[in-house]
């Protein structure tokens, strides 16, 4: 799924993702909203990047713990978080 070494590519790529899952009529109002928030949070390029990943990761976090996300979503958000930390603190 994921391929990319560079922090663009993996931002690229999980926005992507998380767009789907925001975009599916399957997935709880809840989960969606948060995924919009992630995708504002990571395209804000105002704040530092680690800063946007840290906050990110700790989102997605929380709604993967939610009892009523789908499976096929929690195993998107796991995969996003996991690429999510893959990018250096010091960047």
């Amino acid at each position: 799924m994921f391929g990319a070494n560079e922090p663009e590519d993996v931002i690229k790529q999980c926005t992507q993702v998380l767009e789907h899952i925001a975009n599916d009529n399957s997935v709880p109002r809840n989960i969606r909203r948060s995924a919009n928030d992630i995708l504002a949070t990571l395209n804000n390029d105002e704040e530092p990047l680690f800063l946007r990943t840290s906050s990110s990761i700790s989102i997605l976090e929380d709604i993967s713990n939610d009892p009523n996300i789908p499976l096929h979503t929690r195993t998107l958000i796991w995969n996003v978080a996991s690429q999510l930390e893959t990018i250096p603190v010091d960047e």
